[in-house]
């Protein structure tokens, strides 16, 4: 089964990080860099979506990856 994402519960989180990425043109609001590695959705985030033993939100909390379902 594939990981499941999903949108941090706290719509003022959500509001306040989405404007955010708009005044940065898609880089995380959080990182001081705009690289590729810092365009919204991050590597870091990315890489941690590929690890079925994570679970948990991104650096910035706009995303919330639950842990993979055992089939």
């Amino acid at each position: 089964m594939s990981a499941v994402i999903k949108l941090n519960p706290d719509a003022e989180v959500v509001k306040t990080i989405r404007e955010g990425l708009k005044a940065r043109g898609g880089y995380c609001p959080c990182r001081r860099e705009s690289t590729p590695d810092t365009k919204c959705m991050c590597k870091e985030f990315r890489d941690q979506i590929a690890d079925p033993e994570f679970e948990g939100f991104c650096h910035c909390m706009l995303y919330y990856k639950e842990k993979d379902a055992k089939d």
